[in-house]
């Protein structure tokens, strides 16, 4: 679900949650029932590891967190190292706890990962000794997907990431950009409503990332999953995103949403160009601290 509104680049909302509070009869606050299209709803999410040193007090990595994500929408999440984006992210994946808080997937509360989202890392999760048409098939044997469905959508997305003619090669012989294509790849296979990404392309070189973007927003814009996107880049944040979640210093809180109103489909050659670009790239790197 694409956000088009009349705001303005330097328009900044105040943020508990993305969607506003209701009064009750009484007048006091009272939490509002998420929309029918909300996708991810994260409510009052609270995190603390255990320090270090023995006897020292929990380290508070979340305090307080509340977001929602559409239904096919594609929001990014912003904030300086530390801060606990990354935690946030596994969190909603179910692969780790919450020590407060409630965290729904398309209604169902997570506590453990559910087959319904995938999760991109920074780093490949391919096996090495298989092959790319392998990897991409694994995750469709684990689950026992009949071969008859599962051969040709990895086929067809071999063919869609510009791997078709590295099928059979082993990941030591992908570049780097490929292999993180294939990693998406091994995900859609999977057909997952949600797809969390967690900084995929941040140790690439910078060429490779604006391309790896460009594909990314290509598959986006043709799956439609709905995405939530960790990343450090503010560029990538504002190209690729229909909202942007600007995060505080540890502990974690959601501060900001700023909403991308640019034009979909998009391109690097005519949204580079848009004039409310460089004002979305001013009023992100104003709330990180940049400038």
């Amino acid at each position: 679900m694409t956000h088009m509104t009349d705001a303005k680049p330097n328009a900044v909302t105040p943020l508990h949650g993305t969607r506003a509070a209701t009064a009750s009869p009484s007048g006091a606050p009272a939490a509002s029932a998420p929309p029918a299209d909300t996708m991810i709803e994260v409510r009052h999410v609270d995190k603390a590891f255990a320090a270090r040193q023995r006897k020292a007090a929990p380290v508070r990595i979340l305090e307080d967190v509340s977001l929602s994500v559409a239904d096919r929408e594609f929001v990014s999440i912003l904030g300086a190292s530390g801060c606990g984006k990354s935690t946030l992210l596994r969190i909603v994946a179910g692969l780790v706890p919450h020590d407060g808080g409630e965290v729904r997937v398309g209604g169902q509360r997570v506590s453990q990962p559910l087959p319904e989202i995938g999760v991109v890392f920074q780093s490949s999760n391919m096996l090495p000794w298989l092959t790319v048409r392998q990897n991409l098939m694994l995750g469709t044997q684990l689950r026992k997907i009949p071969k008859e469905k599962s051969e040709p959508r990895v086929a067809a997305l071999l063919e869609m990431l510009g791997l078709a003619q590295f099928a059979d090669h082993h990941p030591h012989e992908l570049s780097g950009g490929m292999r993180q294509r294939a990693s998406i790849g091994q995900i859609l296979a999977l057909e997952p409503k949600v797809l969390l990404m967690d900084e995929p392309f941040g140790a690439l070189d910078a060429l490779t990332r604006d391309n790896l973007n460009v594909e990314l927003l290509r598959i986006w814009q043709e799956h439609r999953q709905t995405v939530l996107l960790v990343t450090h880049s503010i560029e990538e944040a504002v190209f690729l995103s229909d909202r942007v979640i600007v995060m505080s210093a540890r502990p974690g809180k959601v501060e900001q949403e700023v909403a991308i109103d640019l034009p979909r489909p998009r391109s690097p050659q005519t949204i580079k160009q848009h004039p409310r670009y460089a004002g979305y790239i001013a009023q992100l790197s104003q709330l990180m601290g940049v400038y």
